[in-house]
């Protein structure tokens, strides 16, 4: 019906901000529509998850839950431990392969997400590309991001702007995009942060974003504060020990306990295996001219 209130906004924004307890504690929402608890349950399961708690998902989602419910436990599973990838990955292209659900939002998005994870981005561009919803067309962005295709990464956006230009995933794809563009784009996607922060409780992902355009900026210092910021609020954090990496070298501190707790919590992220990498290459440089 037009003009429904949308019980979920507030949850929403809060997901989509990385205010995930706050998502959770917001869940509790009174005479919402099958479909609408469906998609409540799904943001909430999707929270736990982000705040790594991956086993309590997989216990609560039983066999008889909705397709979207079950693809989020698969995305917990996924997650959980390195021994159930290659089998969430097979039970996964099963799903796809069932034209009853392969169509189903959460499952095409849960796909495209778990294809990103494994840097198999045609795969998850097969099920995201033709988008539906806000969050797909986000993911588009971020996944031509990674293949340094703003052009295309433009285009989603263009479709997200004419869908809802005030929305939070729309503003936050036109940051994402500035920042990869640069130039005198990190300018406006620092103000993009900057008015979450003004409009919304601080998170992690807000001042992970402040803080990674101050750095493109110059502006190390600032971007250390934001960041130490970040890391008080969950001192588990990839993306804020990784830019605390960054940040360090730039202001001639030691990184060293920042990737070793990156190292410990997170041994599969981007920076671990380039500095383990950069270690190997070292080594075997040393061990050549001894």
């Amino acid at each position: 019906m037009a003009g429904a209130p949308d019980h979920l906004f507030n949850l929403r924004n809060n997901f989509y901000l990385g205010a995930y307890q706050a998502a959770i504690n917001t869940s509790d929402l009174p005479n919402l529509s099958p479909d609408d608890a469906v998609e409540r349950d799904s943001f909430v399961y999707r929270s736990y998850i982000a705040l790594g708690s991956y086993q309590l998902v997989i216990n609560e989602i039983d066999a008889a839950a909705a397709t979207p419910l079950q693809a989020v436990k698969l995305l917990a599973l996924y997650l959980s431990s390195p021994e159930n990838k290659e089998s969430t990955i097979l039970s996964l292209k099963e799903w796809l392969a069932d034209s009853t659900i392969a169509n189903n939002a959460i499952l095409r998005l849960i796909a495209g997400i778990i294809f990103m994870h494994e840097e198999d981005y045609n795969e998850a561009l097969k099920h995201t590309n033709a988008g539906g919803t806000m969050e797909l067309h986000a993911l588009n962005v971020q996944i031509f991001l990674k293949m340094h295709r703003s052009d295309y990464a433009e285009k989603q956006l263009r479709i997200m702007q004419q869908t809802d230009e005030d929305h939070t995933l729309t503003q936050l794809a036109t940051a994402w995009l500035n920042l990869a563009v640069g130039g005198s784009k990190i300018q406006e996607a620092y103000l993009i942060f900057q008015d979450f922060s003004e409009k919304y409780p601080m998170t992690g992902l807000i001042l992970n974003g402040k803080a990674v355009c101050c750095m493109h900026m110059g502006n190390f210092d600032e971007a250390e504060t934001l960041l130490l910021e970040a890391l008080n609020k969950d001192a588990k954090d990839p993306e804020t020990l990784a830019n605390l990496v960054v940040c360090s070298l730039h202001i001639g501190k030691s990184s060293s306990r920042y990737l070793s707790q990156l190292k410990l919590s997170h041994p599969d992220h981007v920076l671990v295996k380039r500095a383990s990498s950069a270690e190997d290459n070292f080594e075997r440089a040393v061990q050549s001219v001894a």
